[in-house]
C-alpha cells in the first residue's frame, strides 16, 4: 500500500512539472515566433528571380555571377531591408526575396537599374564595357564650369588609351557614355540631344581629339542629388553584365498578414483537435504524447530560428503536416504495448519490449521521409526549399521528442509502478482483455484478424487502373491546369471586401489593357490568370488599380518561358530520384521484394494523384509537386510499417515449410495487426490537411487538396497495392526456390546411381 502511494505521488509530482514545463512553453512560444523571420507570403514584400547576362554578349562566369550578387546586396542594404535573401540558382540566375519592404515599386526599380556603364560609337557599336573602370572609383565632381559632374576612375589605363586613339582619329570622333544601354530602346541617333538629360540613359557624349589614359568627367545638365545618385549607382553596379527579370511575385503587406493570420488559426486548431484525438484513444500515455507534440512544435520553431530560416506558408504547412507524421511515432510504438499487454505480460516488461520492437519500423519511415526533404531541397525552387527545409527539420526534431522524450516521459511513469495495475489508464487496454498467462489463457484475437484485407486485391487493382486510365485520357484531351509555374504568365490574386463580378473584372482588365485567359471568383478573392508574364511596371501599375479602386489585397506572380521550362525539368528530376533512392534504402533494409512493391505503391500513388488533379481540373504547380514528394515519404512511411511486420511475422515462422497460401497468410494477418496504427496516423495526419484545407490560406489549397488525396492513396497502397506486388514476387521466389532444390535432389539421386552402376 506503501509503495502505491508512493507511486502516486510520485506520478502527482512529475505531472505537475510536466503541466508547469507546458505553461512556460507557453509563455515562451510568442516571444520566439514573433523573433522568426518571416517570409514575404507571410508579411507581403517581392520575389525577382532575375537571368544574368554578359553585356558584351561573351560568356557569363562564376566572377561576373558572383559580382552581380554583391552589387544586388549593396543595393538592397541602401533599401533597409531586415532579412533579404539572394539566391544563386544554376548557372546564371539570382532570386531575390524581400520580404516586407516598405515600397516595392521604388526598391524593384532601384534593383533592376543595374548601373551597368559602357562606352560606345555614335553607331551604338561597343566600345569598352566598365571593367575598364575601378570598382567603386566613381565620385562627385566637377566639370569646368564648375557644374555638378561625375567623376570615373580608369583601372585599364592602356585599353582606355587604345580604344580613345582609335576614335580620335575617325571623323566622327564622339565617344558616347551609356547606363544601362538597352539595344532594344536605345539609340544615339534619336537620343543623342537627349544625352545627360533624365528623359535618356546616354549619360554624356564626349568629343575626342586625342587618345588619353587619365581618369574621366562624365558632364551633363546635372542636379547636385542626380549627381549623387549616379555615384552610388554606378560604385554599386559597374559590372559587365545586365539583369533580365524572368519571374516575380508582389505580395502585399495585408495581404500576407491575413496568410499568417488564417494559417496559424487553422494550425493551432489542428494541433488540439490531434491531442484530444490522443488522450481519447491512448489515456494517460496519450497526454504525455500531446505534451511532447507541444514540446516538438516549440523545438522545430526553435531550430528553425537557430538556423535563420524563413518562415514561408509552405513551412507552416510542413510544419503541421509533420506534427501529423511525428505522432505516428507514438503511435507505432503505443500499438506495440498494447499488444505485448494483450500477450498477458506485465506493463514494465510490455513497455519494454513495445519500444524495442517498434524502434526499427520509425527509423526506417523516418529516413524515407528525410531522403525525399533532402532531395526537394537540392533540386526544388523558392517555395519548396522553404517546405523541403521545416520537413528536415520536423524529422531530426521527431527523433528526438517523440521517439526519445516521450519514451523517457513514460518510463519514469512506468517505474513509480503506479500504473501496473491500471493499464486502462495507462494506454487504453482493458483489464479483461488481458489474458491470464498462469492459467494458460490464450489471446485475444485481432478485432480485425476475421477481415481478409488480400481477399478483394483484384478489384483494388482494377478500381487504381480505371481512374488511371480516366485521368490519362483527360490529360490527353484537356491536358493538366497547369499554374503559371509550369505554364508562362501572371496569377493575380485579388482580395478584398468590394462585391466582385467576373464582368466588372473583364472590363478592369480591359482598362489595363490586359486580356485574361481566366477568372474565377469565390466569397471575398478572385483569382485571375494571364497568358503573357508582365513586366515590372505592369505589375506596380496593376497591383495600384486594384488596391485603389476595390482597397484589396494585392499578390500578382509571374513567370516567364526560361522559369517555366527550368521548373518542370526540376519536378521530374525531383520525383524520379526520390523514387530511386527509397528503392535503393528499402531494398538495403530490406530485401528487393519489398523495395519493388513499395515502388510500385508509390508510382500508383503519384499517378492517382495526377490523374484527380487532371479529371477534377485542379491546378498543378510547384506546389503540387512538393505535395507529390510529401507523399511519396509518407506513403513508403506506412508502407514500411506493414512490411517490418511481415518480415517479423515471416522470421517467426521459419520452422514452418513455406507455401504460397502460408505466405498470404503471413501478408493478411501482419495487415490485419498493423491496421489499427494505420487507421489512427492515417486520422492524425489527414485532421490537420483538412483543417488547413477549411480554414487555411487560399495560396496552400491545392497543395493540402493534393495531401488529402495523397494521403489516402497512400494509406490504401500500403495495404492493398504494395502488398500484393510483394506477394507475386515472392510466390514466384517459393517456387523457384522448391524448384532447385528439387533439381539439386535429383541430381544428387542421378550422382548415386552412376556411383553404384561403376
Amino acid at each position: 500500500m506503501k509503495t502505491n502511494t508512493n507511486g502516486k505521488k510520485r506520478v502527482i509530482i512529475t505531472s505537475t512539472i510536466l503541466v508547469l514545463l507546458m505553461v512556460g512553453i507557453g509563455f515562451l512560444f510568442v516571444p520566439l515566433f514573433k523573433n522568426l523571420k518571416f517570409g514575404l507570403d507571410l508579411q507581403g514584400g517581392f520575389e525577382i528571380l532575375y537571368k544574368a547576362s554578359s553585356i558584351d554578349g561573351s560568356k557569363m562566369t562564376n566572377e561576373k555571377v558572383t559580382a552581380t550578387y554583391k552589387t544586388l546586396s549593396k543595393r538592397i542594404d541602401s533599401l533597409g531591408v531586415s532579412e533579404p535573401e539572394i539566391i544563386v540558382e544554376g548557372n546564371d540566375k539570382i532570386r531575390v526575396k524581400l520580404a516586407g519592404v516598405k515600397n516595392p515599386e521604388e526598391a524593384r526599380t532601384q534593383l533592376s537599374t543595374v548601373a551597368t556603364l559602357s562606352f560606345r560609337d555614335t553607331q551604338d557599336n561597343l566600345l569598352m564595357s566598365s571593367d575598364v573602370l575601378k570598382a567603386g572609383g566613381a565620385k562627385i565632381g566637377q566639370d569646368s564650369a564648375g557644374n555638378p559632374a561625375v567623376a570615373l576612375s580608369v583601372k585599364d589605363k592602356d585599353k582606355f588609351y587604345e580604344v580613345t586613339s582609335e576614335i580620335s582619329k575617325k571623323e566622327d570622333n564622339k565617344i558616347v557614355i551609356w547606363l544601362d544601354y538597352n539595344d532594344l530602346r536605345d539609340s544615339f541617333e534619336k537620343e543623342g540631344s537627349l544625352c545627360g538629360t533624365s528623359e535618356s540613359n546616354c549619360l554624356s557624349a564626349a568629343t575626342v581629339s586625342q587618345g588619353f589614359a587619365s581618369d574621366v568627367i562624365i558632364q551633363g545638365n546635372f542636379t547636385q542629388d542626380e549627381v549623387s545618385n549616379l555615384v552610388d549607382l554606378i560604385n554599386s553596379g559597374s559590372l559587365p553584365s545586365k539583369l533580365t527579370e524572368i519571374s516575380s511575385n508582389t505580395v502585399g503587406a495585408s495581404f500576407g498578414e491575413k496568410t499568417l493570420s488564417t494559417t496559424l488559426t487553422a494550425g493551432i486548431i489542428a494541433i488540439i483537435a490531434i491531442a484530444i484525438i490522443l488522450v481519447v484513444v491512448y489515456h494517460f500515455s496519450g497526454f504525455i504524447s500531446a505534451i511532447s507534440m507541444l514540446i516538438y512544435t516549440f523545438l522545430v520553431f526553435a531550430v528553425f530560428w537557430v538556423v535563420g530560416g524563413v518562415l514561408t506558408l509552405p513551412g507552416i504547412a510542413a510544419l503541421v503536416l509533420g506534427i501529423g507524421m511525428a505522432v505516428d511515432s507514438n503511435v507505432i510504438t503505443f500499438a506495440r504495448i498494447k499488444e505485448e499487454l494483450l500477450k498477458g505480460k506485465s506493463l514494465p516488461n510490455a513497455f519494454r519490449e513495445g519500444s524495442k520492437s517498434s524502434f526499427s519500423a520509425i527509423i526506417d519511415s523516418n529516413i524515407t521521409t528525410l531522403i525525399v526533404a533532402i532531395i526537394m531541397f537540392i533540386l526544388g525552387e523558392s517555395s519548396i526549399k522553404g517546405f523541403a527545409t521545416m520537413l528536415i527539420i520536423t524529422v531530426v526534431v521527431t527523433m528526438f521528442t517523440m521517439v526519445f522524450l516521450t519514451r523517457s516521459l513514460l518510463k519514469l511513469f512506468v517505474k513509480t509502478n503506479y500504473f501496473n495495475d491500471k493499464v486502462n489508464l495507462f494506454i487504453n487496454v482493458n483489464k479483461n482483455d488481458i489474458p491470464d498467462v498462469s492459467k494458460n489463457e490464450e489471446a485475444k484475437p485481432n478485432k480485425f484478424s476475421k477481415i481478409n484485407f488480400l481477399k478483394n486485391s483484384k478489384a483494388c487493382l482494377i478500381l487504381s487502373g480505371i481512374i488511371i486510365v480516366l485521368g490519362c485520357v483527360f490529360i490527353g484531351v484537356k491536358g493538366l491546369n497547369l499554374s503559371i509555374d509550369y505554364k508562362t504568365g501572371t496569377d493575380i490574386t485579388v482580395v478584398t471586401d468590394s462585391k466582385l463580378s467576373k464582368s466588372n473584372l473583364e472590363k478592369d482588365l480591359k482598362e489595363l489593357n490586359i486580356k485574361s485567359s481566366n477568372i474565377s471568383i469565390s466569397e471575398d478573392e478572385a483569382s485571375i490568370r494571364i497568358d503573357d508574364a508582365l513586366n515590372g511596371d505592369k505589375v506596380k501599375e496593376v497591383n495600384n488599380y486594384f488596391e485603389e479602386k476595390y482597397d484589396a489585397k494585392v499578390n500578382i506572380g509571374v513567370v516567364s518561358n526560361i522559369v517555366q521550362k527550368e521548373l518542370v525539368k526540376n519536378a521530374i528530376l525531383s520525383v524520379l530520384i526520390a523514387l530511386i533512392g527509397i528503392v535503393i534504402y528499402v531494398s538495403f533494409r530490406f530485401k528487393f521484394s519489398y523495395a519493388v512493391g513499395g515502388t510500385l505503391a508509390l508510382i500508383h500513388d503519384v499517378l492517382i494523384m495526377f490523374s484527380l488533379f487532371a479529371i477534377f481540373r485542379f491546378q498543378v504547380s510547384s506546389m503540387f509537386i512538393a505535395a507529390v514528394l510529401a507523399i511519396i515519404g509518407y506513403s513508403i512511411n506506412d508502407t514500411i510499417v506493414s512490411f517490418d511486420r511481415i518480415r517479423e511475422n515471416l522470421k517467426n515462422a521459419n520452422d514452418k515449410k513455406m507455401t504460397p497460401d502460408l505466405m498470404e497468410e503471413i501478408a493478411n494477418r501482419s495487415i490485419q495487426e498493423t491496421f489499427t496504427r494505420t487507421i489512427y496516423t492515417s486520422v492524425t495526419t489527414l485532421l490537420p490537411v483538412i483543417v488547413l484545407m477549411v480554414l487555411g490560406s487560399s495560396g496552400i489549397f491545392t497543395f493540402n487538396v493534393a495531401m488529402l488525396i495523397g494521403l489516402i492513396a497512400g494509406t490504401y497502397s500500403s495495404i492493398f497495392i504494395a502488398t500484393v506486388f510483394f506477394l507475386m514476387i515472392e510466390k514466384k521466389n517459393i517456387g523457384k526456390k522448391e524448384k532447385k532444390k528439387k533439381e539439386y535432389k535429383d541430381s544428387l539421386e542421378e550422382k548415386k546411381v552412376k556411383g553404384v552402376n561403376c
